[in-house]
Formats: structure tokens, sequence, C-alpha cells
């Protein structure tokens, strides 16, 4: 029976079972019900490891309320790490450069410069939205993907304490592991959830093997984030062929301001200097285009996944 394992993204999220029913809404909603074609899933959930308690606002995960901070995984009142080393200064800056052009500690952004208007703009400045809400999508991004690249110790609530790469590791893992499993078995992760999964997939040495992979509005082209990925990780060989069966998937969309800065990567994670890895490149809608609500229902994602899964 084919299986899906689901890895969320950024952010606070809705309790794990509850989560996972929206993702799966999604997909039916697109047209491909798991249910209905006898595909079992399940959901890698980490929120927990890094906030006190699940956001209850359920509606705010399955609409596109762009104006709520839960439309973009941004809740939980995340706020940036002040960096301990020259090493997490120079990540943190990288990062917080690629994806936009404001300052840290800086407070509302300036107003677009009408001279460059037909010239490149960085991703969170294209976006129509308060910068309240975009400041606190970077803020989440950058203390979510920090926390888990850097293994830092997190106490989300009293008496509970994880590493944190360590203890997210060790989930996914368990999830590959179920025993009831049966091929074809594909890994479908979003936003740092791809970080997660290609982490595990070639820097885990028991991490089990998967048929496919499938990543949507994913990070990994970001420099900094491929440098806290080495030694394993190198361009021209970084596909994790030791693990991954047969495909690797990559949707983005160029307006998605967490793959904004690099959508596309193949070039980036070569199988022997091959490229090798099947960019597509969707249009989300609306203002926020990385919402996960909207990637699971792309019919370029959709046809991918029936593909490798055998459907």
């Amino acid at each position: 029976m084919p299986h899906i394992t689901f890895v969320h993204g950024i952010g606070n999220k809705p309790a794990s079972d509850v989560l996972h029913r929206i993702w799966l809404k999604c997909l039916a909603d697109g047209g491909f019900d798991l249910v209905d074609q006898g595909v079992t899933s399940r959901l890698v959930y980490w929120a927990d490891v890094l906030y006190p308690e699940a956001d209850t606002d359920v509606a705010a995960y399955e609409s596109l309320l762009e104006s709520r901070e839960e439309g973009i995984d941004a809740s939980g009142a995340a706020e940036a790490p002040v960096p301990k080393t020259p090493e997490e200064r120079a990540f943190l800056e990288g990062v917080r450069g690629k994806m936009t052009a404001v300052p840290a500690g800086a407070g509302e952004a300036p107003p677009p410069d009408p001279a460059a208007a037909s010239g490149p703009q960085l991703p969170l400045e294209r976006i129509p939205l308060p910068w309240v809400l975009k400041k606190r999508f970077l803020e989440t991004f950058l203390r979510d993907v920090h926390h888990y690249l850097f293994d830092v110790e997190a106490t989300p609530r009293p008496g509970t304490t994880y590493r944190v790469q360590q203890e997210i590791r060790r989930r996914f893992i368990d999830a590959l592991n179920e025993p009831e499993i049966a091929p074809p078995h594909v890994v479908v992760s979003h936003s740092m959830g791809t970080v997660v999964a290609y982490d595990c997939l070639k820097r885990v040495g028991d991490c089990p093997r998967v048929s496919g992979l499938v990543t949507i509005g994913s990070p990994l082209g970001i420099d900094e984030v491929q440098d806290k990925l080495s030694p394993e990780w190198r361009r021209h060989d970084g596909f994790p062929s030791t693990t991954l069966e047969t495909d690797w998937i990559n949707i983005a969309d160029r307006l998605d301001p967490v793959c904004g800065p690099d959508p596309s990567l193949a070039n980036d994670f070569r199988r022997e200097g091959r490229a090798v890895v099947a960019d597509h490149l969707v249009t989300n809608a609306g203002m926020w285009r990385h919402s996960v609500v909207q990637y699971l229902r792309r019919d370029e994602l959709l046809g991918e996944l029936r593909r490798l899964l055998g459907l």
C-alpha cells in the first residue's frame, strides 16, 4: 500500500492530528483524495519542540487568511535569536539579507524606491502586506531554522527540554521506520520541513530508504543553509543517493519569500555532477505564496505525487 510521510514547515501549528487532516483535505480539494486512493500517511510533527502549545485557531490554517499571523506561518510569537558566535551571526545576517533589505532592529520597512521599481526586488519587499506581519514571519523563520541547524537546546514548556535537531531527527527517522510501511514510500515536505527531510536523508547514517522526495517552498537553495549541511552536502554531489531510490521533485513559486532567493535546486544538489532534481515553478494565488494550502493543490505537485506513488 503506497505511503506518504509529511513534514510541516516553520511556525506554530494546530495539533498534529488536526494539521494532518488539513494537509489531506488540501490534497483532496486539488483532486487527489489519499484515503479513496488507498494511500496511507503520517505527519512528522515538530512544532511542540519549539512552541509551548498548539495553536487552536484552526480556521486560519485551512484558508488563505493573509492578514493573520497564522495565515503566513508566523504564529507563536517567535523572535530571531541573538547570535552567540561569529558563525551564528554570519548565518543570521546572511539569511536575513537574502530575504529582505531591512536590517535587524529596524522598525517599519522603508517605502519602495520608485526609481528601482522596474528592477529586481527582494522577496519580502515585493509582498503587499503590512511590515508587521512580514517582520513576524521573518523572525519566525530565522529562529526556527537557526535552532534546527545549530541544534539549540530549547525549553518550550517548564520541565521539557529538547536538543532541537536531535529531537526532530529522531521523530523523522521513527516515522520512516514504521513497520507497516510498504513501498512506494514518498516524503512530502514544506518549508523548513524540507531542511529536516534532506538533513536526515543525506546526513543521518541509519536513515531508512524512501522511494521519492517532494520539497515544497524550500529554503535549501540558500547558501547559508547549504553551508550548515556540509560536509555531507556538496554542490556537485549533494543528491541523497544512498537513501533516495528514485526522484526528487521540487515545487517552488518565485514570489514565495522562502524559496524566492533561489527557487531551483537542480544546480545545487547534483548527483555525481549531473543535474537530476526536477524543478517545477508554479504560480500560487494571492499575496502570500508560501502557503502549503496553495502548494498542495497545484497540478504539478499532484501529478508528480501520483507518479511517484504509482497511481
